[in-house]
């Protein structure tokens, strides 16, 4: 998975009027916490946050927050109801020798051989969440659709990949193929043809 470095300065906590300040200078105010570092809420330019908020994939964040570094993660964030600009960001310190869960994206590759027949390829699911060691973490998880046929699907219990697990519970559908009006007059032609050679 990718690094991304974000530097960021310190604020205090608690009083609306320096939160207000912090974004009428442009900033988001931000808090790091866990794996055992103290609660530090700091401040960052909201272009640089929007690096991390404005892509589908995750980044593992090399925090500088007036020169103190952290590992971590993008945890969560809130959003202005109306114009979508990012209020306040949660970072959620990480170490490369204990397990984290983070959502990557699925990118389905191949063309199935149900789509070849007829069927339609319905995605179910954009993303999945994984556990693994920081520094085993993918971009994202590739999903071969070649062998899919019309009626059959994809779950999170049929991937494997390595040094990862998925978190989604194993009946999770990922992609399926579905049946059309093409496909199913396909059927009934080979099955008239089959019938007539007999």
């Amino acid at each position: 998975m990718k690094h991304l470095t974000l530097s960021g300065s310190k604020r205090s906590f608690g009083r609306k009027a320096d939160v207000r300040e912090v974004r009428a200078a442009g900033k988001v105010p931000c808090v790091v916490y866990g794996n055992g570092v103290e609660n530090t809420a700091f401040a960052v330019e909201e272009k640089a946050l929007k690096t991390l908020t404005d892509t589908p994939y995750c980044h593992i964040v090399d925090l500088d927050i007036d020169g103190t570094k952290h590992t971590a993660l993008l945890h969560a964030v809130q959003y202005h109801p109306v114009n979508d600009r990012a209020l306040h960001a949660d970072f959620l310190a990480v170490s490369d020798k204990k397990p984290v869960v983070v959502e990557v994206p699925v990118i389905i590759t191949g063309n199935s051989a149900g789509v070849r027949a007829g069927g339609k390829l319905q995605v179910s699911r954009r993303k999945l969440k994984i556990c693994g060691l920081i520094n085993d973490l993918p971009d994202d998880l590739t999903v071969d659709v070649t062998p899919l046929a019309i009626g059959k699907r994809i779950t999170a219990g049929d991937l494997k990949f390595d040094k990862i697990s998925i978190v989604n519970p194993k009946a999770t559908i990922i992609v399926s193929c579905l049946s059309t009006r093409n496909a199913a007059a396909a059927a009934t032609e080979g099955e008239s043809s089959e019938a007539a050679q007999e």
